[in-house]
């Protein structure tokens, strides 16, 4: 059965707002989930902070995946029936991949962009599935999440967030909201079981990546409630022309070497393709390493795969592409970044591709100089 369709999230029918810019100061969490907290306990004192409050912005990261756009959904619903306020979900770029953009319409989602946020009406921020150094979001400089929930290793400035959930070994963002769902008694709605269900699914590959038994608890309890119809449409959409494209010219652009390979896809029209080619090519036999960039809008997206359990691709993307003035993150077996590339010209954005392949080329351990093709 299809799912209907979604109101924004909110208890009032009132349109009250605060005006002004609400300048947040970082200042040392005394609510940080500590370890060993129950998942009661920590969403008693996530709700017990947000009841001071009247309307919550949830911001994804940006070009947000099926976990990001999941996490912040359900979390806007939990705060929204048991904190009493409003919240609207937010996220930068755009909802670029086939099945992202049908995980948004098919379920209905109230999610928009972030420049039809007016940030002074939001009295509460929330960060779900990225963290604020990351870089890879657009909560501008001058303010300062409130809440930060996800999955990845935690980062230094997370701790100047009053409520923070992040780190640990689960696979998915939305493992965590799925917890604090059962943990709070709500009846769970069909549309946002789906969600967080694919939220899961993506992110752990079937849970064949990077999983734990949360993750599988998660991912068996949500999917009794999940709308299988709607499902099946988000999993297998119409593709765009482009689509087919792009991998045209993946094929035609790898290069192996030795265990490793590497695709510059050049301009791209979406920029989660990146992820979508680096984690296809990881399929190819003998292949322990799989890096993939492409130019979007300025910004020159990468995205890392690898199948060595013994490596860390979060940590070896940061070392890699920090250094040069871009924004990194991942754990384990995956990880992205971008490098800004404006007021660079072609001689110079060339010579700074040419760099960062050698250096992760480096990293993986490959001695050949030169890469062969797949075709």
């Amino acid at each position: 059965m299809k799912t209907a369709a979604r109101m924004p999230f909110s208890h009032r029918h009132d349109d009250r707002s605060r005006q002004g810019a609400l300048i947040r100061s970082p200042r040392m969490s005394l609510l940080r989930s500590k370890e060993g907290d129950s998942q009661q306990v920590k969403l008693d004192r996530l709700i017990q902070y947000a009841r001071g409050h009247e309307r919550a912005l949830v911001l994804t990261h940006d070009n947000p995946d099926p976990d990001s756009i999941a996490s912040a959904v359900a979390l806007a619903h939990i705060l929204v029936r048991m904190a009493g306020m409003e919240a609207i979900v937010a996220y930068g770029g755009i909802v670029g991949r086939a099945e992202n953009r049908a995980l948004v319409r098919v379920l209905k989602l109230t999610v928009v962009p972030i420049a039809r946020v007016v940030f002074g009406d939001n009295d509460l921020i929330c960060m779900v599935d990225t963290q604020p150094e990351q870089g890879n979001h657009s909560l501008p400089a001058r303010h300062f999440p409130d809440v930060v929930i996800d999955h990845h290793p935690e980062r230094p400035e997370t701790r100047l967030a009053p409520i923070a959930d992040v780190g640990g070994e689960i696979g998915a963002t939305s493992t965590v909201i799925a917890e604090y769902f059962r943990a709070s008694g709500l009846e769970m709605p069909p549309h946002i079981a789906t969600a967080l269900y694919y939220g899961i699914k993506a992110d752990t590959r079937d849970l064949g990546r990077q999983t734990t038994p949360a993750d599988v608890d998660a991912y068996l309890w949500l999917f009794p409630i999940v709308d299988k119809e709607a499902l099946a449409e988000i999993e297998h959409p119409r593709l765009p022309l482009e689509y087919f494209q792009l991998y045209h010219t993946a094929i035609e652009r790898a290069l192996v070497y030795e265990h490793a390979v590497v695709c510059d896809l050049g301009e791209i029209y979406v920029p989660d393709m990146v992820a979508e080619v680096a984690e296809r090519f990881l399929f190819l036999q003998d292949v322990k390493w799989s890096l993939a960039f492409g130019e979007y809008e300025g910004q020159l997206y990468f995205s890392l795969r690898t199948s060595d359990r013994r490596m860390n691709a979060g940590r070896l993307i940061r070392d890699v592409i920090e250094e040069k003035g871009g924004s990194a993150g991942g754990h384990g077996s995956m990880a992205g970044a971008r490098v800004p590339l404006r007021g660079l010209g072609p001689p110079a954005r060339a010579r700074l591709e040419q760099e960062l392949v050698q250096r992760f080329l480096k990293e993986f351990g490959v001695k050949t100089k030169k890469g062969r093709r797949m075709v």
